[in-house]
């Protein structure tokens, strides 16, 4: 069949992520977004890790040539519309990425600076942090961190909006070129995040705190569905307003189901579309 027999192509989307063995965060939750949002999904995977709604047992790292082999093998076949980037536990594997980047001319990158787990594992080495915000903020379009993580990248607590506002500011004078800085882990009964932008704009999105323990996976399926959302052709603040709805929905939808004796996940198929057809180029 020659290519003159193709009309379409389907949106696609790359996670290049740790896998999550117990199905509710990284490399699996990114799939079940992209699935349910209409996209075509595919992985690059940075680690191994043997978890589940209680917490991490184990981390394998990823041989970075395994890593760089993975994304080059599916960007020089398929192509990617949009990528997003999660769990990078080691400086070699952030600058295997960030090469990656600039190899294939990944534009639309998502930088979810996965750094501790909703259980309190830490999933990233500290020498890691450094070249992450050096090689990967500036390239990236967005850089999604929650409390805990903006706390940890500007070396301070972060107890209001005032100090998620100015946070925001620091990460944007350390290179990201937009934050969306999540926060969930004030306290109250409304939930607060941030888009701060290099150009000044800022836009706050508000919305009742929902009561429910399944909460594991919720920052990586948030980063996910703004990369979906871009892949289908919005614009940033679009894709971000998209995918916190999203995320609200599949929060809702799975609040009353027990999946394990922790953390559990999000109803990601909650209300999913069919994939999406594009005309091709």
């Amino acid at each position: 069949m020659t290519d003159n027999a193709f009309d379409y192509e389907y949106p696609r989307v790359l996670s290049i992520a740790g896998s999550d063995s117990g199905g509710g965060a990284g490399i699996q939750a990114d799939l079940k977004t992209f699935a349910a949002l209409g996209c075509y999904g595919m992985t690059a995977i940075t680690a191994l890790t043997a978890q589940n709604t209680r917490g991490v047992r184990a981390i394998h790292g990823v041989p970075p040539q395994m890593l760089r082999d993975q994304i080059d093998a599916v960007i020089e076949d398929i192509g990617a519309d949009a990528v997003k980037i999660g769990m990078l536990h080691a400086p070699d594997i952030v600058q295997t990425v960030a090469e990656a980047i600039d190899r294939h001319a990944m534009v639309k990158v998502v930088l979810d600076p996965v750094m501790v787990a909703t259980s309190g594992a830490v999933l990233i080495d500290n020498p890691a942090i450094a070249v992450l915000v050096r090689e990967l903020f500036p390239r990236a379009l967005v850089v999604t961190p929650n409390l805990d993580e903006a706390s940890l990248l500007v070396g301070r607590p972060l107890a209001t909006e005032e100090a998620m506002q100015a946070a925001a500011q620091e990460l944007l004078a350390k290179g990201a070129r937009a934050v969306l800085l999540k926060g969930g882990h004030l306290p109250g009964d409304v939930v607060s995040d941030l888009l701060a932008t290099q150009s000044g704009e800022l836009h706050w999105m508000r919305g009742l705190r929902i009561p429910s323990p399944n909460t594991h996976g919720t920052g990586c399926t948030l980063s996910s569905a703004i990369a979906a959302h871009l892949a289908l052709g919005q614009s940033l603040l679009e894709a971000v307003q998209s995918a916190h709805a999203y995320v609200r929905a599949a929060m809702e939808a799975g609040a009353r189901v027990r999946t394990g004796a922790g953390s559990g996940p999000l109803n990601h198929g909650h209300a999913p579309i069919a994939m999406r057809l594009k005309p091709l180029r």
